[in-house]
């Protein structure tokens, strides 16, 4: 089945009772039990719930996947995969990754005896000059947040197949549109399903997808326990916005290509980062593991000053200032304040999140339309 067909129909039947083509939100805390341990297979909703089942079937074919797991945030999804650990395992994650995952690893997890490494992954050679025995997980982001960095995942696959290392990939960026890390060589996806997979900028939520038994079985437990579980009407509105994935990223894409060719033809852009350009570091990566290369991107202002990229965020109309990304509309933000604040100014520094940086995420309006917004600001 190809791509647009799993998005309309994966995961989703008629309802029995009523014959609805939409999956029905389940509004119900509790089910009725015959009696005890004999019910439907459903018992309480934080375990299980009939509208997030189907999100999770759907988001697994999505990614050639045979398991999916939803949690209330993409925050929460991590937080499960890294309660995986123990304490004096290590991590080697990515240097240039969203500043809400470096705030979680460093700041929640490092206390209890989790050890990070970052590195720059798109040399995977620095990736495997990082792993030693205590290696237990490698955290990929690609394209990275927000300098928008090429991670090869089959070469990190090679990596860690065969030892006791789990290879994740954040592909909240691509989407399973672009790209399908599972198919790559990966143990596990993670999602931002607040992002591109929702799509209107209506949901908050995260979540994993993975083949192996025994890990869907450790995370569902992780997620059951903990309790982070999203509910149903937001399954609801998720399962409505896959529907118009594939139609959606086309415009990303298309968009994209256009807004990233204007910026790096300006006499006033320093630096465009989309991996869809010749220039691009591992552009060629990039062509071999994504279909396209998204409407995500990044530029810096000549001069590199705060003061003129304030400008340009005040002066847009069309590209509006807020956190977040994958939605309809076009947003923009600016990392060193917002996204990546909670890393130190050095560190960001090191990885290209500078004072000018600002973050794209180019929506579905026409393409004419938002390139005049960009010149009249960059003017």
């Amino acid at each position: 089945m190809k791509f647009a067909t799993k998005a309309v129909h994966a995961g989703v039947e008629p309802d029995p009772s009523t014959g609805a083509i939409m999956t029905p939100i389940f509004q119900t805390s509790t089910y009725v039990q015959a009696a005890p341990g004999d019910h439907k297979g459903y018992e309480y909703s934080r375990t299980h719930n009939p509208t997030r089942t189907a999100l999770q079937k759907a988001l697994a074919a999505l990614e050639n996947g045979k398991h999916g797991l939803c949690f209330a945030t993409g925050m929460a999804s991590i937080d499960a995969v890294v309660k995986l650990l123990k304490p004096g395992d290590e991590v080697v994650s990515t240097n240039d990754l969203y500043g809400g995952t470096y705030r979680l690893f460093t700041k929640v997890f490092e206390p209890f005896g989790v050890k990070f490494k970052f590195v720059d992954m798109a040399d995977a050679a620095n990736v495997a000059a990082a792993i030693t025995p205590r290696t237990k997980l490698v955290w990929v982001e690609t394209p990275t947040n927000p300098t928008l960095r090429i991670v090869d995942i089959a070469a990190i696959a090679k990596l860690t197949k065969g030892k006791d290392i789990l290879l994740a990939v954040d592909n909240t960026f691509a989407s399973p549109y672009l790209q399908n890390p599972l198919d790559l060589g990966a143990d596990l996806v993670m999602h931002s399903v607040t992002k591109f997979l929702g799509g209107h900028s209506d949901v908050v939520m995260g979540a994993l997808i993975m083949n192996d038994d025994t890990l869907l079985e450790r995370l569902a437990f992780l997620q059951n326990s903990c309790g982070a579980t999203p509910g149903p009407q937001d399954c609801f509105l998720v399962l409505r916005g896959l529907k118009t994935l594939h139609l959606r990223l086309e415009r990303h894409c298309t968009n994209g290509r256009a807004v990233a060719e204007f910026l790096a033809k300006h006499p006033k852009v320093g630096k465009v980062y989309w991996p869809g350009l010749p220039s691009h570091p591992n552009h060629e990566v990039a062509k071999r593991q994504m279909r396209d290369f998204g409407g995500m991107m990044s530029f810096t202002i000549k001069g590199d000053r705060m003061e003129d990229a304030m400008h340009f965020l005040r002066t847009c109309k069309l590209f509006s200032l807020a956190e977040s990304l994958g939605g309809v509309e076009s947003l923009m933000g600016h990392p060193a304040s917002m996204t990546h604040a909670s890393i130190p100014r050095e560190e960001r520094e090191r990885t290209g999140v500078t004072d000018s940086l600002i973050r794209l995420s180019v929506g579905v309006e026409d393409a004419d339309d938002l390139i005049a917004d960009l010149a009249k600001a960059l003017g």
